[in-house]
């Protein structure tokens, strides 16, 4: 803190000083009100706040997802507020959330996914391997009856099941590459059948 700083720092707090002092000695006789009133202006404040740090898991909830127009064979994904694009597609009519990754080759479920989906974890051989981030893990190929967007369905679907841990499922090249059309704009993601 330099001393243009500090000295402005002063004159905010005398200026404060000096407000207060005139809000006590002009209200004396109603002290106990005006004491009500600026707690209600406190806790009023200090909503805004949490508010405000909270808005980031608050607008998950609160802003759309995706956007689904099945007759046009047209989906439309806003960006979320970490930079990805997420879809919640149906594996076998269990909803699940993939974040679209496309420099992931192909349909990857986590463990988690895979169990909420029916999948039993107990008979997958794990015979492919996948090169991550966090090195190579192994993984094994499974094949659902149904992968749906909506109306949007794709039958007989090649998936494969990550034998490591995951934060979620990744929806790599193998389906973007159904449609005819990907594109990035204005922070939406499109895709078109």
């Amino acid at each position: 803190m330099d001393s243009d700083d500090t000295g402005q720092l002063i004159y905010l707090v005398l200026l404060g000083c000096v407000v207060l002092s005139y809000f006590l000695i002009s209200h004396r006789q109603s002290l106990g009100q005006m004491t009500r009133q600026a707690a209600l202006w406190v806790l009023i404040f200090i909503g805004v706040i949490a508010g405000v740090g909270l808005w980031s898991d608050i607008r998950q909830d609160v802003l759309p997802q995706q956007s689904v127009m099945a007759g046009a064979g047209r989906v439309e994904v806003p960006r979320a507020f970490d930079g990805h694009y997420y879809l919640t597609l149906a594996v076998d009519g269990t909803p699940v959330q993939f974040v679209v990754d496309t420099g992931a080759t192909d349909i990857v479920l986590s463990r988690q996914d895979a169990v909420r989906a029916g999948i039993d974890l107990n008979e997958l051989i794990y015979s492919g391997m996948a090169n991550t981030a966090n090195g190579p893990v192994r993984t094994a190929r499974v094949r659902i009856d149904e992968l749906a967007l909506g109306q949007i369905k794709d039958r007989n679907v090649a998936v494969w099941v990550n034998e490591g841990e995951m934060n979620g499922s990744l929806l790599g090249m193998a389906y973007l590459q159904r449609y005819v059309r990907i594109e990035i704009t204005d922070g939406t993601l499109v895709l078109e059948r």
